[in-house]
């Protein structure tokens, strides 16, 4: 089985997917290396590199400890289990050329200036003269640039998005997180770095738009963490319509709590509820398993104190505009309940379930590698229905003129 060459994915930890790209080489004496790019690991030396038949199984040697990946390879993938201090979580690469984090293609950008710095958004205009209603779209969590791509992940959903709303009428913004795409100089420390920043930016780009005689009606479109921060925007903003894809229902603590009993052994499950639990009530948790460094590593636990005093269900509640709940029935990040538990929390939403719809809005086989395969596809379309439902409850409950 040839597996040289460039691989690129995720490896599936609780609460989001951390982005690995490996460079194999196999042959007489088999070599590679290994990026991570959320933790600032550049082509790093694996240690050894095995392969029998189709299964293949490389090392990753760190001091005092060790990390490893076991899979099999099929056509294009490798998928199966990586390992470390004790716990472990699926993984799958795909074969490719490297992911563009965020293209330079030409584009219209608008400027907005904030607290901490200025960030960068693409505009994408209907073809006419206008006013155009507008939609700005808020990524999800991580290091997601304005088409929701990232290190391992090029699917380019946002961006489709944006498109497709264009040639029905409707303008929008979208921009990249801090320190990705066109704003990596707007990145603030882990440390420093708080839940209420994201909420703060997304305000001020609203401002910006419903300032803009361009546009008529202004909604939001927030996709998984984007979804919360989206709905605290809305509170404080004149915003017109919210849409909600993917996004949870609960606080995150919780969400992460469930992840990881899936995944995590008896006893750091119960050291992660217990670090839950403090790091929830804002203290500061400094013995940590080295299995749970990844996920509660003191430089991020103040981020997640920041997070965890949002409740997505109580939020929700505090908006009084028409209200879309869009999810995913093959969406193996976050369940279908989610988006029921906002669902009944505020009656009057409407919500939309598309059967083949997976994470990165694309339709996705039910099996896991086939499911993950499609996060580094960009030529394939969106899922059938999400757009539709999209425009339907803009032009219906919105009652958007486009």
């Amino acid at each position: 089985m040839e597996i040289t060459g460039y691989w690129t994915g995720a490896i599936e930890i609780p609460n989001q997917l951390l982005q690995i790209n490996v460079e194999l080489e196999n042959g007489d004496d088999p070599t590679g290396v290994i990026s991570i790019p959320a933790q600032g690991v550049q082509d790093y030396p694996l240690s050894s590199l095995a392969l029998d038949g189709k299964s293949v199984a490389f090392v990753m040697e760190m001091p005092g400890q060790s990390a490893s990946f076991d899979g099999e390879v099929d056509a294009e993938t490798i998928a199966g289990t990586f390992v470390q201090a004790g716990q472990s979580f699926p993984f799958e690469l795909t074969k490719g050329e490297a992911p563009a984090a965020d293209s330079e293609e030409e584009g219209e950008f608008l400027e907005v200036e904030t607290d901490l710095g200025t960030l960068t958004g693409e505009l994408e205009t209907p073809d006419g003269d206008g006013p155009f209603p507008v939609m700005l779209i808020i990524p999800g969590s991580g290091p997601n640039d304005r088409n929701g791509n990232a290190q391992g992940i090029n699917a380019d959903s946002l961006k489709l998005v944006a498109e497709q709303l264009a040639e029905v009428g409707v303008a929008s913004v979208r921009y990249g997180k801090r320190g990705a795409g066109k704003n990596q100089q707007a990145i603030t420390s882990e440390e420093e770095m708080d839940f209420d920043q994201f909420v703060k930016d997304a305000h001020v780009w609203v401002e910006l738009l419903d300032a803009n005689e361009n546009y008529t009606e202004v909604g939001i479109i927030g996709h998984s963490q984007g979804s919360l921060v989206g709905m605290l925007a809305a509170q404080k903003s004149n915003v017109d319509a919210f849409v909600s894809i993917a996004g949870a229902g609960r606080s995150i603590d919780k969400v992460i709590y469930d992840q990881l009993g899936e995944q995590l052994p008896e006893n750091l499950l119960n050291e992660s509820e217990e670090i839950l639990q403090q790091v929830k009530e804002g203290n500061q948790v400094e013995d940590i398993s080295q299995g749970l460094q990844s996920i509660f590593r003191p430089s991020v636990q103040p981020f997640l104190t920041s997070w965890m005093d949002y409740d997505p269900a109580e939020e929700i509640t505090k908006i009084n505009i028409p209200t879309l709940l869009v999810k995913g029935e093959r969406d193996i990040q976050v369940p279908v309940s989610e988006a029921e538990l906002l669902h009944k929390a505020k009656e009057d939403s409407e919500i939309v379930l598309i059967e083949k719809m997976n994470h990165v809005l694309k339709e996705a086989p039910e099996d896991r590698a086939g499911n993950m395969s499609t996060y580094v596809n960009p030529d394939l379309p969106l899922a059938d229905g999400l757009m539709d439902g999209i425009v339907e409850f803009l032009q219906g409950n919105a009652k958007f003129q486009f």
